[in-house]
């Protein structure tokens, strides 16, 4: 008979009287009770409590169920609070305990499974919580990372109560794993020279080829008291629990462990394993095997201080450390020198838009005046939020080095409402220019760069706070790993570390963006095409044949200020991170460079058009106050 699980949350404590009726042929036990149905048979377990998967436990009090009984027994049904279950008291017979697939209450109880005296009736236990709940286990990354640390105690706890002599070795098969125990004597280590070959357990016959060899070095195992140089190799038959973000494991994953006061770290010998590569891992141009291994910390796959020896038929990976180890499929086809390049681009040019955006800040605090045109205070909010983006942009990599988290999530945070604020300034641009340029009836807006500055730097806060606010709930903001490609080390960043957040929010709140600002840029472009074509019949109409030289140097100076406009709009309302559509799955290199120039630049861009502008504004005044008649350049009135 297999053991099961289940937790479910009731208001308060009832019992009732009623049957559990158990039905077992052909191997295979039924069990049915009010509003559940389980079905227990020799490979798996199917548990279901009012249409919902459910965990279900049995202690057997007597030995009474055998294949082909049919049996329906007096059960005492009560509803427990604490913990939240339906227990059901089979009399002299056994208890059963019924839990739903619920986050809130699986977690406690893999907890409680991994207690100081957990052992191999325990794990079973846990893989028995893994297969009823498929669906939580595959999409609840809180309930993987409780699952891993309850497995790794109480591998742990198997290890240090394992007996055996100096030399002596046991192998412990479970269901989803196999675990060697060795007892590592003098004797074994002193004929070794520099490394001392150690078998990890196999787990099906067929898999013998992958099977990796292992050599541990021998100075490290000698600074360990004999008496406690106790190995631990695990063989997992699949990797699944180790998977976060669809990572594609080409072998089989591979854990060491010591006694838990004993480490393998910083070795100056490396652990060396060598891997068979799996025939379904199939490469091509865009892809490569790179030794793995799992930080049990950060719940991350990294390289850092393993190396990667390739050959046809097996991978060769050189670790100082001791952790659960894979070879990774890695697809990436940006070359290092790619990546490098890009680096230096992006660095040199968030640095150019950090200086020059911070100095239109103070040119605009220094030299405004009441009569200022509201498109420069605009533009100027908008190399703000550039100047904010770039500045924390450039601090990413070091929030990551600090230790304290609540720095790392800060600057994450702080970068994601700076991007935000870009987005939304950028609309507010496009906006403005359709206010002036475009619907230039009669219109009047009261407080008009106030209730623009509220949209523009609190829709973005809002956003970011409730982010934040749910940290109890599930964590957006922290340390984020980058693996960069053909090489083995990991660049960890301060960034957003829910993927389909950081899609389904900020590439939907950016494309809405996108398509209102590229609808406005078109319209204007082409009502300076319209105006190019008026001047143009004009200037034919007003002038014969006299001046052509000088009418054609006119209409080419006209053309490249009409360009230049244009451009210079494009970068003002953001269109150019619209390239991110086109360079899809970063393939297109010549998009993606132009993509790293073009807006690591846009703070260098939007100076030179606020000193234009400045410009033309000076131009204005001068013009006025050498008329007296103040122009009017709009019919559209702000306050």
């Amino acid at each position: 008979m297999v053991p099961l699980l289940l937790l479910l949350l009731l208001p308060q404590s009832q019992s009732l009287a009623d049957q559990v009726c158990l039905n077992i042929s052909n191997g295979v036990m039924h069990v049915t009770l009010t509003g559940a149905r389980v079905e227990d048979g020799q490979t798996s377990v199917n548990c279901t409590y009012n249409n919902t998967s459910c965990i279900f436990l049995c202690e057997s009090q007597q030995n009474m169920c055998f294949n082909g009984s049919s049996h329906c027994l007096d059960a005492i049904v009560t509803n427990e609070t604490d913990p939240p279950r339906i227990q059901f008291n089979l009399t002299s017979y056994m208890m059963c305990n019924l839990y739903p697939c619920i986050n809130n209450f699986v977690l406690p109880l893999m907890n409680k499974l991994s207690g100081a005296r957990s052992d191999q009736k325990e794990m079973m236990t846990l893989f028995y919580v893994r297969d009823s709940c498929p669906l939580l286990f595959g999409s609840n990354s809180e309930v993987k990372k409780a699952y891993i640390r309850a497995e790794c105690k109480i591998i742990r706890n198997i290890i240090e109560t394992t007996q055996l002599e100096p030399g002596d070795s046991m192998i412990h098969d479970m269901k989803a794993l196999s675990l060697n125990v060795v007892n590592i004597s003098e004797a074994n280590i002193s004929e070794a020279n520099l490394t001392f070959k150690i078998d990890a357990p196999q787990l099906l016959p067929e898999n013998t080829s992958f099977i990796p060899d292992i050599w541990l070095p021998v100075n490290a195992l000698r600074a360990i008291p004999e008496d406690e140089r106790v190995i631990g190799l695990v063989s997992y038959m699949h990797g699944s629990q180790f998977q976060f973000k669809q990572e594609e494991i080409s072998s089989m994953v591979l854990r060491i462990e010591l006694q838990e006061k004993h480490h393998l770290q910083n070795l100056k010998t490396p652990i060396t394993m060598t891997f068979g590569i799996s025939p379904n891992a199939t490469l091509d141009n865009d892809t490569y095997l790179q030794c793995h291994y799992f930080d049990e910390k950060d719940f991350l796959w990294k390289t850092d201080g393993c190396e990667t020896n390739n050959s046809q038929t097996y991978i060769i990976c050189n670790c100082n450390h001791a952790t659960p180890f894979a070879v990774l499929l890695m697809r990436d086809p940006i070359a290092k020198i790619h990546w490098e390049i890009l680096s230096i681009i992006s660095y040199i040019g968030c640095g150019l838009s950090a200086f020059f955006t911070a100095l239109s800040l103070v040119i605009y605090v220094f030299s405004r005046n009441h009569r200022m045109d509201y498109s420069i205070s605009i533009h100027v909010s908008l190399s703000g939020a550039l100047f904010l983006l770039n500045t924390t942009f450039l601090l990413t990599e070091w929030g990551a080095k600090i230790e304290l988290d609540w720095v790392c999530v800060f600057v994450a945070a702080l970068m994601h409402y700076s991007l935000l604020c870009c987005f939304t300034w950028m609309a507010i641009e496009a906006l403005h220019l359709y206010l002036l340029l475009i619907k230039v009836f009669n219109t009047y807006f009261k407080h008009y760069m106030v209730k623009l500055s509220l949209a523009g730097w609190g829709i973005p806060g809002i956003i970011v706070a409730v982010s934040l606010g749910m940290r109890d709930f599930k964590q957006f903001y922290g340390l984020t790993e980058m693996t960069l490609a053909d090489t083995n080390q990991t660049n960890a960043i301060c960034w957003i570390t829910d993927d389909s957040y950081f899609y389904s929010l900020n590439l939907v709140y950016f494309t809405l963006i996108f398509i209102f600002n590229s609808g406005i840029l078109l319209t204007v472009a082409s009502n300076i095409c319209k105006m190019k074509q008026v001047s143009q019949v004009s200037s034919k109409l007003g002038q014969g044949t006299k001046g052509k030289m000088v009418r054609d140097s006119q209409r080419v100076r006209e053309t490249c200020r009409r360009c230049l406009t244009v451009m210079g709009l494009t970068c003002l309302m953001g269109t150019t991170w619209g390239l991110a559509f086109l360079g899809s799955g970063y393939v297109n290199l010549p998009i993606l460079y132009l993509f790293c120039i073009l807006n690591s630049t846009q703070g260098f861009f939007i100076f030179l058009w606020i000193c234009l502008s400045a410009r033309k504004q000076r131009k204005r005044d001068m013009e006025e106050r050498l008329t007296s008649t103040p122009a009017k350049s709009s019919a559209v009135k702000f306050d």
